[in-house]
């Protein structure tokens, strides 16, 4: 308590809607002017004509008023102490510092007797009603993070020296993308979906010249396109209904840094003209403007679909595909890395440990070798973002600590492939082997059905649809495929 700012105290006590039998104020100082404070109170409840009360002055043992850790002992001690003897307890939460009022109200809610009190500007007391189950709201908020952290994209560390590359088709990206980084050109980021493009470009960007300059991240695929070319190049007040004021576009937004146009393979014919003008010559012009703006930007972008046979369908401008693709980098999927596994693994549990332990009861997970062995025969179409969906609902249904091979398949999703109706042609005099082709394709189901099921054949006779184990036994044989011990 400082003794200097009284006047909130002694506002509530001479001028709230109730009485006061006891007033007890705490203070870590100035002990030499207590008693005449005391007396200060008491005669401002007589002059209010309110009843004689206690009035007490007591020493509040803190390390310093915003030292967090004292506070709270001594604000749960007193609290604690006072509400028991007490009907009602008044908290003052005008005086003191924020640590001191935020320590109150956290301990004070937890008490069913205790209402707060503050003072207006006006010196006049208003009772503050707090309608926050502080406990429920603490686990709402660390249960939302979870989600979040959840649901979005895992975030292995941008810098390059933090990239998992143990792999050697990793390291092989990881140093094009060093010397591309160094560059100015623009980048072209290839790779199924799940991947990690995203993270690719931001390490590119942050090792780059122009790594102190903005990073602009657009996913092109969810721009609705009637707002796309405002999105990307601006538009002035008054362009088109709705525009109430200039808008400086993602360009102008990255100007000095780095533009990552991701899915750039969604962009419209006429937005890829004014993309190729913004490469070539460093110039805009936002819409509903005649002037034309010049920007210094690097653009990065990124896809997982094949350019090229777009250009060869007329669907991607042939001159934008080999403006970007000065440095392309094509990210290998998920299976063509098996060594990287374990790191990524390990990261990605730590992400979902550090957002799981703000839960309350929440414990820390890991997986068990039996559970990488299990991942790593797993052909994961979806990548990084589909390994990580299934970690997290992994941990999310497992009491246990070690997550192994069964806890994982418990909670792998079966993703339905599109069927595609290929025509086949023969000429007059050509012949085919049926019985050959298909015991290809019978042979490279069974094997695929026993690497995804660590060789359990009675999982892998369940995933081909056959009658018993024996007879995956039979298709074993006449295939000739061995189980390696």
């Amino acid at each position: 308590m400082d003794l200097d700012t009284h006047a909130a105290i002694s506002a509530i006590a001479a001028k709230s809607d109730f009485q006061f039998d006891k007033i007890v104020i705490l203070s870590n100082h100035r002990e030499e002017v207590w008693g005449r404070f005391e007396q200060f109170i008491k005669k401002k409840l007589a002059h209010a004509r309110r009843q004689e009360a206690d009035v007490v002055v007591k020493r509040a043992h803190i390390d310093s008023p915003i030292d967090y850790h004292s506070i709270a002992k001594e604000t749960e001690k007193w609290i604690g102490k006072l509400s028991e003897e007490a009907e009602t307890l008044v908290v003052n939460l005008t005086s003191g510092t924020p640590a001191m009022t935020t320590l109150s109200v956290l301990i004070g809610k937890g008490k069913p007797n205790v209402r707060f009190m503050q003072v207006t500007p006006k010196n006049e007391p208003l009772n503050v009603d707090i309608p926050l189950d502080f406990s429920l709201e603490y686990t709402k908020s660390a249960a939302r993070h979870i989600a979040s952290k959840a649901t979005s994209a895992p975030k292995l560390d941008a810098a390059f020296s933090a990239i998992t590359c143990v792999s050697d088709n990793m390291q092989a990206v990881v140093s094009r993308a060093k010397r591309l980084a160094a560059s100015e050109v623009p980048a072209l980021i290839l790779g199924e979906t799940g991947t990690g493009k995203e993270e690719m470009a931001k390490a590119i960007h942050k090792a780059s010249f122009r790594a102190s300059k903005p990073l602009k991240t657009v996913n092109c695929g969810a721009l609705a396109p009637t707002l796309v070319e405002s999105i990307l190049f601006g538009h002035r007040k008054g362009a088109f209904t709705g525009a109430n004021q200039d808008y400086p576009g993602l360009f102008e937004q990255a100007d000095g840094g780095t533009l990552f146009l991701d899915e750039i393979g969604e962009l419209s014919p006429d937005i890829q003209v004014k993309l190729l003008r913004a490469l070539q010559q460093g110039e805009i012009t936002p819409l509903g403007d005649t002037v034309t703006k010049t920007v210094d930007v690097r653009v990065v972008a990124a896809t997982h679909k094949n350019l090229q046979q777009m250009v060869a369908d007329g669907t991607f401008r042939e001159d934008l595909f080999y403006r970007l693709a000065v440095g392309i980098i094509t990210l290998p999927s998920l299976k063509q890395r098996i060594a990287d596994l374990p790191l990524i693994v390990q990261q990605l549990t730590q992400q979902i440990n550090n957002a799981g332990v703000k839960q309350p009861g929440y414990i820390s997970k890991k997986i068990s070798e039996e559970g990488i062995n299990f991942i790593s025969k797993q052909p994961w179409p979806g990548n990084i973002r589909e390994l990580w969906s299934t970690l997290n609902r992994a941990f999310l249904w497992s009491d246990k600590v070690e997550i192994g091979a069964a806890e994982l398949a418990d909670v792998m999703l079966s993703v339905a492939k599109a069927s595609v109706d290929e025509d086949i042609t023969l000429a007059y005099h050509d012949k085919v082997d049926l019985y050959q082709i298909t015991d290809n394709i019978q042979k490279k189901y069974v094997e695929a059905a026993l690497k995804a099921s660590s060789n359990v054949k009675k999982h892998a006779t369940q995933m081909l649809g056959l009658k018993d184990h024996q007879t995956l036994t039979n298709w074993m044989n006449r295939l000739g495929i061995k189980i390696e011990k």
